[in-house]
C-alpha cells in the first residue's frame, strides 16, 4: 500500500528559472514560502539573476538542458525536498531563448527548446501528476488581422513556418499542440500563456530588446536609436504584473490558452523620450533600421484574464519605468568589464 506523505511546502520546478522573466517568477514563489527548484542551462541567462536567491534553503539552482533528461530524485541538492516522496506540485516552462539577437544566434537551441524540451517537461508533469504552465508567446499570432490593431486568444495567426524566426514563431504554435495533445491525451492539468511585450529589471542588454537598451544608453550618454520609424512601438507589461498574471493562471482551472500583456499601445518614441527625461540625460532619440524579421506589435485582449483570472496590469509606464531605471543605475560599475557604462565622447571634443 502507498502512504502518502503530508505536502508541508509545494515543489516547484521553474524551468529557464535564470532568464528575465523566469527569475522574478522565482522570487515571487520563494517569497510564498515554496520550495523552488531553479533549472536553467545559462544558453540565453546569467548567474547574476538569481545570485541573491541562492542564500534561501527552499531555493536550489540545477544547471541542466531540459532538451536533456533528467531524474530529479537522484541529486543529492534536492534531498531536502524529498521529491521522491512528496514529488513536484508545479511546473512552470519558461525554457526557451526569447530576444530577437537568439533567433539568428540559437535556431538550434530555439527549436530544441520549442520541441524536445517541452516533450521532456512534459513527461515530467506525468511522472508527477504536476500543474504544468506553457510560457507561449504572442509570437504565435504573427501579423495582426488587416482591420484590427487588438488580439484576442480566437485569432489564430499569420506566421511564416519556414521563415528566418520559425524557430521561435513556429516553435512556440507546435509548443502549444504539444501542450495541448498531452493535455487531453493524458488528462493532464496543463495551461498556456501567450506572453506580450514584457520589461523590467534584469533584462539583457543588447540583445534586440529596446527598452533595456534605451535605459543604458541615457544614462552613458549615448544616442537611443529606435530600430523602426516613428510609429514602432508595442504594447508594454511591466515584469511585475505578467508574474503575478503567471501565478494567477496556474492557480485557475483555466485549460486554453490565455493573453497576458499590457493592452495599451506606445510608441518607442514616447518609451525613449520619458527615459530621457527621467534620467535627465542629453542623449539624443534617433530612427534607424527596423529589426529584422519582425512582424506588426499588436495589442492583447486581456479581456478572458480579466473575467477567468482576475487579473489585469496595474504598474503605469512611469512606474515600471522609474523602477527599471534604479536597477540600471545601480548595475552600471557591473558592467564595466563589457565597457557598457563608459559613455560616448562628443562630436564636439
Amino acid at each position: 500500500m502507498t502512504v502518502k506523505v503530508p505536502i508541508e511546502k509545494k515543489n516547484v520546478l521553474v524551468l529557464g528559472g535564470a532568464g528575465f522573466l523566469g527569475s522574478h517568477l522565482c522570487e515571487f514563489l520563494l517569497k510564498k514560502g515554496d520550495n523552488i527548484i531553479c533549472l536553467d542551462s545559462f544558453v540565453s541567462s546569467e548567474v547574476e539573476n538569481i545570485k541573491m536567491m541562492l542564500e534561501f534553503p527552499n531555493f536550489e539552482f540545477i544547471r541542466h538542458d531540459i532538451t536533456e533528461v533528467i531524474n530529479f530524485e537522484t541529486l543529492p541538492e534536492l534531498r531536502k525536498f524529498r521529491i521522491k516522496a512528496q514529488g513536484i506540485q508545479e511546473i512552470y516552462n519558461l525554457a526557451c531563448p526569447t530576444s530577437p539577437e537568439d533567433f539568428t544566434k540559437l535556431p538550434i537551441k530555439t527549436s530544441l527548446s520549442n520541441s524536445i524540451g517541452v516533450v521532456n517537461s512534459l513527461e515530467l508533469a506525468r511522472q508527477y501528476q504536476a500543474r504544468y504552465l506553457f510560457a507561449s508567446s504572442s509570437a504565435v499570432y504573427g501579423d495582426p488581422p488587416d482591420k484590427s490593431e487588438i488580439i484576442n486568444e480566437n485569432y489564430l495567426g499569420r506566421v511564416n513556418f519556414i521563415g528566418p524566426r520559425a524557430c521561435y514563431n513556429e516553435g512556440k504554435r507546435f509548443a502549444e499542440t504539444l501542450v495541448t495533445t498531452y493535455g487531453e491525451h493524458y488528462k493532464m492539468d496543463n495551461r498556456i500563456a501567450r506572453i506580450f511585450t514584457t520589461y523590467g529589471p534584469r533584462m539583457k542588454l543588447m540583445s534586440g530588446r529596446q527598452v533595456p537598451d534605451f535605459i543604458y544608453n541615457a544614462l552613458t550618454s549615448r544616442e537611443l536609436e529606435i530600430k523602426g520609424d516613428e510609429k514602432t512601438g508595442s504594447s508594454l507589461c511591466y515584469v511585475k504584473d505578467m508574474v503575478e498574471g503567471l501565478v494567477a493562471l496556474m492557480a485557475s482551472a483555466e485549460h486554453q490558452s490565455v493573453n497576458l500583456g499590457g493592452d495599451k499601445f506606445f510608441t518607442y518614441k514616447e518609451v525613449a523620450d520619458k527615459i530621457v527625461s527621467m534620467t535627465s540625460s542629453n542623449s539624443k532619440v534617433s530612427f534607424g533600421d527596423s529589426i529584422k524579421y519582425s512582424h506588426r506589435q499588436a495589442v492583447p485582449d486581456i479581456n478572458f484574464a480579466k473575467e477567468k483570472l482576475g487579473w489585469f496590469p496595474l504598474v503605469s509606464l512611469e512606474d515600471g519605468l522609474r523602477e527599471s531605471i534604479a536597477y540600471a543605475q545601480s548595475n552600471l560599475v557591473r558592467l564595466r568589464g563589457v565597457g557598457l557604462d563608459q559613455p560616448e565622447e562628443s562630436e564636439d571634443n
